[in-house]
């Protein structure tokens, strides 16, 4: 038996951040867990809430909701063992693979994310999941994701899809506010499906939100859907079917569309 756990990571303490955990019991993966921040994924677990990053808890959870602690820990965030000042070797990496379709990385810095990266990864690192920048995977560790490229990968879009919250008004400037999330939501909806395609329970997990939701619960849901993205991506990786982009001090994991993915080693 075996797990992974994604977390769409906070660039700031204040902010929610999305957790998603998988398990593959001998009859294939499912999606066994999700919540829209770490309090709420304590709480699935049958234990207190904590809402800030805390390595020792998120894993010991883990392996309460799954039987088995995870292989890997996948995290959308920018992470080094020092703290990042500028733009790196795996940023520039994914820019010139993806930023022609709009997913070029946003760039790090030393107060966004900053110190927080930093304590995250020395974290995973002392609980035994180093930072991994090379395939194939070999042990337990931790791997830097970004979910649009994962996701142009996994449906074969063209483009960067439009399915952030907070840019509706960008990705639909003529549309009605009532339209741009009638729009959203459909963007959601065929997420929802083809994750489900590659890792069953999604849609289960991830029930929609209702039209009339308010920010706080679309947002919630975001973070939720970017954590399942990442755990997506560790099993991958796990399995061989994902690239590391980058170099031996960082790299951004991305997955290889499913059509074309490599056949498992073991």
């Amino acid at each position: 038996m075996r797990s992974v756990l994604g977390i769409d990571a906070a660039w700031t303490p204040g902010n929610p951040s999305g957790v998603a955990v998988a398990r593959d019991d001998g009859a294939g993966w499912r999606l066994v867990a999700a919540a829209g921040s770490y309090a709420a994924f304590h709480t699935l677990a049958g234990n207190s809430t904590e809402t800030l990053f805390d390595a020792h808890r998120l894993l010991a959870d883990t392996t309460t909701i799954t039987g088995v602690p995870p292989a890997l820990v996948a995290i959308d965030m920018p992470l080094m063992a020092t703290l990042i000042s500028a733009r790196r070797v795996s940023d520039n990496a994914i820019s010139s693979a993806y930023g022609a379709r709009g997913a070029g990385t946003h760039s790090p810095g030393a107060l966004r994310p900053g110190p927080l990266a930093v304590a995250m990864l020395d974290g995973l690192t002392r609980a035994g999941y180093p930072l991994l920048t090379a395939s194939p995977v070999t042990g337990r560790g931790t791997l830097e994701v970004y979910p649009h490229p994962a996701l142009i990968e996994l449906t074969g879009a063209p483009r960067r899809l439009p399915y952030k919250a907070h840019n509706r008004g960008k990705y639909w400037p003529h549309l009605s506010p009532a339209a741009r999330r009638a729009a959203l939501l459909a963007q959601w909806h065929d997420i929802r499906i083809a994750l489900d395609a590659v890792l069953p329970g999604t849609t289960e997990a991830l029930p929609l939100p209702e039209p009339a939701a308010p920010a706080a619960r679309l947002k919630s849901f975001e973070d939720t859907l970017d954590a399942i993205i990442c755990a997506w991506i560790a099993i991958c990786a796990l399995e061989g079917r994902a690239v590391p982009y980058g170099d031996a001090d960082s790299a951004i994991w991305v997955p290889l569309p499913p059509s074309s993915a490599l056949p498992r080693s073991d």
